[in-house]
């Protein structure tokens, strides 16, 4: 069966406003994700953020340590270990 763009994780299928409306924040902060450069979502030929569903799920995982607490430096250094530790696991079982 043929991949369609709905199907792929980084097709950027999402606007600003539908992606806070899934996530359940305010379009201000995947903004200022966007500015931190922690999270720079696609843009139309209009210059309109998207979003894919990779992306979204890395905005859940600043939410998460948001609401944990976590200022955006820490928040994303954490997320950076994680997905080095993810990287490092993956390569071990490979073995």
């Amino acid at each position: 069966m043929p991949l369609t763009d709905l199907d792929d994780q980084d097709y950027p299928a999402y606007t600003t406003g539908r992606a806070a409306d899934l996530l359940g924040v305010q379009q201000a902060f995947l903004r200022s994700l966007d500015a931190a450069d922690v999270l720079v979502p696609h843009r139309s030929e209009g210059g309109h953020r998207r979003y894919s569903r990779r992306q979204l799920g890395l905005a859940q995982r600043f939410r998460i340590l948001f609401d944990d607490g976590h200022p955006l430096a820490s928040a994303a250094v954490i997320v950076r270990l994680e997905d080095e530790v993810a990287v490092l696991r993956a390569r071990l079982n490979e073995d």
